[in-house]
């Protein structure tokens, strides 16, 4: 293992509940394409920075199980949770996992559809970091939380994803750290959204299923080519 690496969890939901706020633009089959795609992407990203040690999956899913593997990443099974929507118990359980397996690292938790991510964005978000700390990377929407590090090799990851979790987590103690780290930001939940990471350029597999199923294009008209 890489001395002073950090080890990347990222969860990802069933594909059957993936990206519900598209749903008045993609019919369910293609969400379920492009939360693959941005999720490869953002896999591809955080794989390419040194300092990455390791990139773990969490989630339940058969197709995303395959998908991570084939992109060298490790899955981690998701536990048994009492709310289904939340992830951050999966998230825990990954993280600890992680440490049970490489002793006392630092942890990083990223969300799964950052298809605009740069390597370089998130290798500079790591240098920033202070060391002993908890940090997180507020999300484009000034509310959610896009990242969050322990750069401590003993306090817990503490996730606290879900609305509102940037005020939840800098309430918690985390610094929120303020680099310019536009793709970082970007999670995309909306097509606003994904515009606006098209605007920024998104990665090759998301780039190549965009392109396949025609966005934009309405959930009831034909698929139109844009490229």
């Amino acid at each position: 293992m890489r001395p002073h690496a950090v080890h990347a969890v990222i969860a990802v939901k069933s594909l059957d509940r993936a990206k519900s706020r598209l749903a008045d633009r993609l019919r369910p089959e293609h969400r379920a394409r492009l939360v693959l795609a941005m999720l490869a992407d953002t896999v591809t990203a955080a794989a390419a920075v040194p300092r990455i040690g390791s990139v773990t999956v969490v989630t339940p899913d058969p197709v995303v199980t395959e998908l991570a593997l084939a992109l060298g990443a490790q899955v981690h099974p998701e536990p048994p949770i009492a709310d289904p929507d939340s992830l951050n118990a999966a998230l825990a359980d990954a993280a600890n996992a992680l440490r049970h397996r490489h002793g006392p690292v630092d942890l990083l938790a990223l969300q799964a559809d950052l298809p605009a991510l740069r390597a370089g964005e998130l290798a500079e978000m790591l240098a920033t970091a202070p060391d002993g700390a908890r940090s997180l990377v507020v999300d484009h929407a000034g509310t959610g939380t896009a990242a969050l590090l322990v750069r401590h090799p003993i306090a817990a990851l503490e996730p606290r994803f879900g609305p509102d979790s940037a005020r939840r987590h800098i309430g918690a103690g985390a610094i929120d750290l303020t680099g310019d780290w536009p793709g970082l930001r970007l999670d995309v939940d909306t097509a606003a959204d994904l515009d606006l990471a098209i605007e920024l350029g998104t990665g090759d597999s998301t780039d190549a299923v965009l392109c396949d199923i025609g966005w934009p294009s309405r959930v009831h008209e034909p698929v139109r080519r844009v490229c």
